[in-house]
């Protein structure tokens, strides 16, 4: 984090990134220093309320966030900046967004937690738009105009007021990662799947809490003793912080999780937590062999949708049809108990090395009914998003010798699944019966 004090004393000039956060009112007018140079500017976690209207001066500025701030309106000048394609203003205030403050080349836009009831019919001009993060406000619909925003690949909408999602929603040739429990449309499923799931009760002074495994926007995992009527057992505890996350509420998660039921592809749920000192919700999980490792990293501000391997990532074919099979065969079952699981990414998959693999994070999910077209046109949104996990794992396989016709196998599915035309992707049983052919 840099400071006021830097900035002021010349000390990052020709700084091409900067994050400064100390309880700023307004802009800091030497920033304007480094107005041919800036290309990530980081002003979240201030007081700040507008920006210069001259803000239009920064040509190099790709990426600003002014999330937890006090912007009422999205400001107007966001759109002079010649190459801004991302815009983060997560938890502000913001109930007006004008058509003028939306850059030609936005890419990201995040506005989560906010109080915005419309969005402007310009939002369809935005070409390049890939990633629209909107949990948390108070939408109703979408305009129509967003049908031309065909590269939009993520959308959040939980948590809003959505009656219904319009029908060329699911239209869209590269929609593949969707979130939007927490809406009137969505409800009465999650309540239905919520009286109908049976998890054993676990009293939160059963549970000892050893070191944290992870963290996430939902919630904290930590490696735990469950003491079940005297005998012990090593377990993964998930406490979530209750508040609103970039996918949606924390409790449609653990509705999902519990939803899910048991599977091999799935990390699993062995308790709810009852009990806890501070009454937050929680879930008991199976303590996942330290052989298992994440298979990718999350997005970067560069990839946007696309997860991040670890350089050099090599796979062989049989390990990646494996895994390509588990996570397949835990998708379909998550599709036939009518759960969208939004979030299908390398980076919510844990493997080993023989190519076992474990699908978790509910965060995104949401209850569809799996029984009328409706539920099939949910379901090719995972399947697309199944085929970018297939793109990443057939560009990490060797495709040579006696096993090319395995590599071939994977990407003639992985082209079937990124067909732009939704209604003829394959049913993820369809994919489990392509991929046990291949074995």
């Amino acid at each position: 984090m840099d400071t006021l004090e830097q900035l002021r004393s010349g000390a990052l000039a020709g700084a091409t990134r900067v994050a400064i956060s100390c309880g700023l009112e307004s802009f800091p007018p030497e920033l304007f220093g480094l107005a041919d140079t800036l290309q990530t500017l980081d002003l979240s976690g201030n007081r700040l309320s507008s920006l210069p209207d001259d803000f239009g001066r920064f040509t190099q500025l790709r990426i600003l966030f002014c999330s937890f701030n006090n912007f009422t309106r999205l400001p107007d000048v966001l759109g002079q900046c010649p190459r801004l394609e991302m815009i983060g203003f997560r938890s502000n205030r913001i109930s007006d967004l004008p058509a003028s403050s939306l850059p030609r080349n936005l890419r990201w836009l995040i506005l989560t937690g906010n109080c915005i009831a419309s969005l402007p019919d310009q939002l369809g001009q935005c070409e390049a738009l890939q990633k629209l993060m909107l949990a948390g406000n108070r939408l109703s619909a979408l305009p129509d105009s967003m049908q031309a925003c065909e590269r939009l690949e993520l959308l959040r909408l939980s948590a809003n007021r959505f009656e219904a999602l319009p029908g060329w929603l699911l239209r869209l040739p590269r929609l593949s990662w969707l979130g939007f429990s927490g809406n009137p449309c969505s409800d009465a499923r999650e309540r239905s799947a919520q009286a109908s799931v049976y998890a054993p009760v676990v009293r939160w002074d059963a549970l000892e809490i050893l070191e944290m495994l992870g963290s996430g926007a939902s919630g904290v995992i930590h490696r735990a003793i469950w003491r079940d009527g005297g005998a012990a057992r090593d377990v993964a505890v998930k406490v979530f912080k209750g508040a609103l996350t970039s996918d949606g509420l924390p409790h449609s998660e653990m509705v999902a999780w519990l939803a899910a039921g048991t599977h091999t592809g799935l990390i699993g749920v062995l308790g709810r937590i009852v009990g806890h000192p501070d009454n937050a919700e929680g879930l008991v999980m199976p303590l996942v062999d330290a052989s298992y490792t994440v298979l990718a990293g999350p997005p970067s501000m560069q990839s946007c949708t696309r997860d991040v391997y670890e350089p050099g990532l090599s796979l062989s074919p049989e390990a990646a049809r494996r895994i390509a099979m588990s996570v397949a065969s835990a998708a379909a079952q998550l599709s036939a108990r009518g759960i969208l699981h939004g979030d299908l990414y390398a980076h919510n998959i844990l493997h080993n090395l023989l190519g076992d693999a474990l699908l978790g994070d509910f965060g995104a999910a949401t209850f569809c009914d799996p029984d009328n077209g409706q539920g099939q046109r949910f379901e090719s949104l995972d399947v697309r998003a199944f085929g970018c996990l297939l793109e990443e794992l057939v560009d990490r396989v060797e495709p040579h010798g006696a096993v090319a016709s395995t590599h071939s196998a994977l990407a003639e599915l992985r082209d079937a699944c990124l067909r732009p035309d939704p209604s003829a992707r394959p049913s993820f049983l369809d994919i489990c019966a392509s991929l046990a052919a291949g074995s």
